[in-house]
């Protein structure tokens, strides 16, 4: 019989697949001994037999009343007797941390005779209604399907009642008492009855299966699908639930729930980091409806207690070896964790945490590598504001709030998660703005630039998520009255008149300060990037205003340098940079580029050449042809020389002439109307505007282009095949890069230049054009009286060519694989079309987890690549294999060439730091890089 339950003693956190990882870290916790409160956990695989069979297994009810009882025993309390009463909270726990995506139901046993005995038990009567009307809340939203918001507005009219009542105006859920939560209870059992048709359950067990049952339907939720698919994670992992035993932070003031840090996770920063709430349960603290307490507020508070956590957070670090972030309830002076994982954090921090640990002598810097991504790297390129008194830096601040996650962002004011959606499907940059998040404004998250609320602390849902996706966030402006309804927001900042900001109006936040200013605010060059581009002394000596770099910041820019040339120090693959045009070059080389792997001439034949290229195609003769052939000579050989000469010393890679060719061509329909005006004004005696020459020019270009014309250029005449059809084209090609690297040889120069054909499918193909490459090199070195090693090598572009390489690799000197014409030609998509019209409704279905032009599609696309290495190495040794496509920057996809064993990927040049980094995190064992 399969074991669909496991008490946490029988768990540990190696098995996250199976336990989720809240259950996995639950049970290590435990086996390490820290105070967890009893309980066990339903396995992710009863989760995926309930979504695939539309039932929990037939064994699961048994397991989980064996469990129950174990725990009852254990704890020497029933499930919602009516004296002293067991209660057990209900979480979700996936695999991969996907924050406040997925359901909770705490104090599960409740019901109208267990609450009589709660508040007997604890000398309570006002924590045991406020505990019943949470689990009504809580269940009605989750189990029962009842808008929360309904829940949320009949408690927003208790707490304004209490406040007529008292006097005292506005006041908080902490300050109802017994009789209200009792009246409260009556209206939300009201409201379960009148939107379901049926009381609140009374059975605690049947409470407690509608509750697990609830937890396995929400992994299928909008919301967490869509996490799920932006966090790059599988739909089909399933969560575990895990059944705690309750313990309570809303027993007064000398109970709380928190949740801590080891280390600042915005930062970076040493020491624990927290948030507390006192007399609060459960998701308060990330729901951030109220304003938080620090650690050092709790120390004030409860000192053991405050010592106690801090000595498990430590061991807790010292036994994961990382961050890790935890929830604690304290309750009347009783410590209990209830949760840990490592923690999410920023870019900026996984920089500074990572070399920091290998300092404490905690981790390896290999293992420092595995900390960091390419995607945070990435994020850390990213424009800063201007910082006062630079040159156009921002006027002061309207407010602050907390840095909950970096980054600069601009935008107009949004309220609402759906018109963040709407206005960025417009291209539109916007900020939204929120007393605070909860989990449905997800898709307003994502699409905003950044996240501001009034509300929450660093722990707060917002921040918690905005620092998952890196997305800018400042939370807890407490100045700014955030009104929904009325579509505005009012700073009332003190000392001060009060400041009225509308919807659509622009702001700019700051995730390293708080600061939100009023309208958009330059941005001035991120201190890590000034490094890539000029080094570390250069970078280290001012922040791009004269002044020195703030101990934070150099101190991130050394833990990035330190890194950066670990992961060089230890990487096997170059790193090369797709440049045509020399500043890219120059830049390249400056982000680390080891060559240029692909510089695409058809960029250069753009503007007034275009017309030459026509020429050529159009001639209708030989000395027509080469009388253009002569004009883009000269032109061409300039272009080349540039690019050589930026990369002295290392290899350029540049592929000869690949567009379709009606790129080059005139519009054939506009030259058809043109032509049918014409005749038709003559035949009617207007004039017609141009002369007689001209129009016989028009129409034996329109025979021309007919006879050329093709139904679907993307596989037509190009690449070779345009070689071929065109006698001279790609000879002036490599004539105009022989002469170029001729020109720099006789300045002491050191041009390595390298000849790539594109679309190749059959070696004699890639023979014949050898055959004129070699001839042509063969000439101007002669003449010139120079020797020049000039390497010839082709694109892996086509299915055939990749199920071909044993045989194409004799007479290549190279392979470079162009992934995206392969994706192309292997999936039968064309890109620019199926990225607007079919990717969201595949990656809604399933059908594809992230696009194969972002990521390679490992078991289609990525089986040819291994294909072509395997049977090419077998023929040649040592062929040079490298990739030129886009997915040569994407972190996963470094991974896939690194195991394939290619030689060099090729990227933009902004992705070339990505890249180092992420080949020597593949080089040093590391897992593909995610946000998760």
């Amino acid at each position: 019989m399969t074991t669909y339950v496991y008490d946490f003693t029988q768990g540990d956190k190696d098995r996250a697949d199976l336990l989720g990882g809240k259950g996995a870290n639950l049970a290590e916790m435990t086996r390490l001994g820290l105070p967890v409160p009893p309980g066990f956990t339903i396995t992710t695989e009863a989760c995926r037999e309930y979504l695939a069979q539309g039932s929990e297994p037939g064994e699961l009810r048994v397991q989980v009343t064996t469990a129950l009882r174990h725990l009852e025993d254990k704890v020497g309390r029933q499930l919602g007797t009516r004296r002293d009463p067991l209660l057990v909270s209900v979480r979700s726990g996936a695999r991969f941390s996907m924050p406040g995506m997925m359901e909770t139901v705490l104090n599960v046993g409740l019901n109208d005779q267990s609450v009589q005995g709660l508040a007997e038990e604890a000398s309570d009567e006002r924590f045991a209604w406020d505990s019943y009307r949470r689990l009504i809340q809580m269940f009605g939203a989750t189990v029962l399907g009842i808008p929360a918001e309904v829940f949320a507005a009949a408690l927003d009219d208790a707490k304004a009642a209490r406040g007529r009542a008292s006097g005292d105006g506005p006041v908080a859920d902490v300050d109802l008492t017994a009789d209200d939560l009792r009246a409260l209870v009556d209206n939300y059992r009201r409201i379960v009855t009148e939107r379901t048709g049926r009381d609140f359950p009374q059975d605690p067990r049947e409470q407690l299966d509608l509750a697990i049952r609830a937890v396995f339907d929400s992994w299928n939720t909008d919301r967490a699908r869509l996490y799920r698919r932006r966090e790059r994670i599988p739909q089909d992992l399933g969560t575990a639930v895990n059944v705690v035993t309750m313990v309570f932070g809303n027993l007064g003031d000398a109970s709380g729930t928190g949740v801590a840090f080891t280390r600042d996770p915005a930062t970076g920063a040493p020491g624990a980091y927290g948030d507390y709430l006192q007399n609060a349960q459960g998701e308060d603290v990330v729901a951030g409806i109220r304003n938080t307490l620090s650690l050092d507020d709790l120390h004030r508070i409860d000192p053991l207690s405050h010592h106690q956590l801090l000595q498990a957070m430590r061991r807790l670090e010292t036994h994961y070896r990382d961050l890790c972030d935890v929830e604690f309830t304290i309750e009347r002076g009783h410590l209990w964790m209830l949760q840990t994982r490592v923690g999410k954090r920023t870019p900026a921090a996984a920089f500074r945490i990572a070399t920091q640990l290998v300092d404490e002598q905690l981790i390896t810097e290999d293992e420092a590598l595995q900390r960091v991504t390419g995607d945070q790297l990435a994020s850390l390129l990213f424009p800063q504001f201007a910082r006062s008194g630079d040159d156009g830096a921002a006027s002061p601040a309207l407010t602050t709030g907390m840095a909950a996650s970096p980054g600069a962002a601009v935008g107009t004011i949004v309220l609402r998660s759906a018109d963040a959606v709407a206005a960025a499907e417009r291209g539109e940059r916007v900020i939204l703005v929120r007393r605070e998040t909860n989990p449905d404004d997800l898709g307003g998250m994502i699409a905003a630039q950044g996240i501001l609320t009034s509300r929450g602390g660093k722990t707060s849902h917002a921040a918690v998520v905005a620092r998952g996706m890196g997305r800018t966030c400042v939370v807890g402006a407490e100045e700014l009255d955030v009104d929904e309804d009325a579509g505005s927001v009012t700073v009332r900042a003190a000392g001060r008149d009060p400041v009225v900001l509308q919807r659509g109006d622009e702001i700019s936040i700051d995730g390293s300060t708080g600061e939100v200013f009023r309208g958009s605010v330059p941005v001035v060059a991120s201190p890590v990037e000034r490094y890539l581009e000029g080094g570390l002394d250069a970078a280290l000596e001012a922040d791009g205003s004269g002044r020195g770099l703030d101990e934070q910041t150099e101190s991130l820019v050394r833990s990035v340098d330190r890194l950066l040339r670990h992961a060089d120090a230890r990487r096997r693959l170059r790193v090369e940079a797709n440049a045509d045009v020399p500043d890219d070059a120059a830049r390249a080389r400056r982000l680390g580029a080891q060559g240029i792997g692909l510089a695409r001439t058809e960029h250069m034949f753009l503007g007034e050449r275009r017309a030459l290229v026509e020429q050529i195609v159009l001639a209708e003769d030989l000395a027509e042809r080469d009388i253009a052939l002569d004009q883009l000579l000269p032109l061409q050989r300039d272009d080349f020389r540039g690019l050589l000469e930026a990369m002295d010393g290392l290899p350029v890679t540049i592929r000869l002439l690949d567009p379709p060719l009606h790129e080059f061509l005139p519009d054939h329909t506009a030259l058809s109307v043109k032509i049918a005006v014409a005749h038709d004004r003559r035949n009617h005696g207007v004039p017609v505007g141009f002369g007689d020459e001209e129009l016989a020019a028009d129409e034996k270009k329109l025979a021309a282009l007919e006879r050329l014309h093709e139904a679907n250029p993307m596989l037509g005449v190009r690449g070779v095949r345009l070689g071929l059809l065109v006698p001279g084209l790609f000879a002036m090609q490599v004539r105009a890069i022989v002469e170029a690297a001729v020109g720099l040889l006789r300045e002491g120069k050191d041009p390595r230049p390298e000849v790539m054909v594109p679309l190749v499918g059959s070696v004699r193909e890639l023979q014949i054009v050898r055959d004129e490459v070699e001839s042509v090199v063969r000439g101007v070195t002669e003449l010139a009286e120079v020797d020049l090693d000039v390497p010839v090598g082709t694109m892996i572009e086509l299915p055939r060519a990749a199920l071909t390489a044993h045989r194409i690799a004799t007479e290549a000197d190279f392979f470079s694989f162009g992934t995206n014409d392969l994706t192309q030609t292997t999936w039968g998509f064309s890109r620019d079309d199926v990225e607007r019209t079919l990717f969201t409704t595949y990656l809604d279905n399933g059908v594809l987890t992230i696009s194969p032009f972002e990521t390679i599609d490992a078991d289609g696309v990525g089986r040819l690549v291994r294909i072509a290495v395997d049977e090419a190495r077998a023929t040649k040794p040592g062929l040079e294999l490298g990739v030129c496509g886009e997915h040569g920057g994407d972190p996963e996809s470094i991974r896939f060439f690194h195991d394939a064993g290619l030689d060099y990927v090729s990227c933009s040049p902004f992705r070339v730091p990505v890249a180092r980094l992420e080949a020597g995190r593949a080089a040093t064992g590391a897992a593909p890089s995610s946000t998760r």
